[in-house]
């Protein structure tokens, strides 16, 4: 997917292309995760729809739950999905930042042995 040491780094044309569809990969990871949430807590609490995304974007997000969780069912799926959110954050970090940090190495590699040659 990225290019190789011993190639140039690529043009800042197609590196923009690249940030985009990781940009998109993540918001689909957002995505997903916060359907995900909305059912979950729709169909375990009987959540409207609107509280549902509420709750789900609260936890996503790190904020933590806003209503009142009283069935069972609703506490463990909300147990579950704020260890879910955890990962999903930290997934959607890195499939953003790669880009980034991959062209920052590669740009220091190549200026490195640019110099020592």
């Amino acid at each position: 997917m990225f290019e190789q040491r011993q190639q140039p780094v690529i043009s800042r044309k197609h590196f923009f292309r690249r940030l985009a569809r990781h940009a998109w990969i993540s918001l689909a990871i957002i995505a997903g995760s916060l359907g995900m949430g909305i059912l979950g807590y729709h169909l375990t609490e009987g959540m409207s729809w609107l509280d549902s995304l509420l709750n789900a974007s609260m936890i996503l997000s790190g904020m933590g739950p806003v209503g009142e969780l009283k069935t069972d069912a609703g506490k463990w799926f909300a147990s579950f999905y704020a260890l879910f959110s955890g990962v999903a954050f930290i997934t959607t970090c890195g499939v953003l930042f790669a880009p980034v940090v991959h062209r920052f190495l590669h740009k220091f590699h190549a200026e490195e042995k640019l110099h020592s040659e």
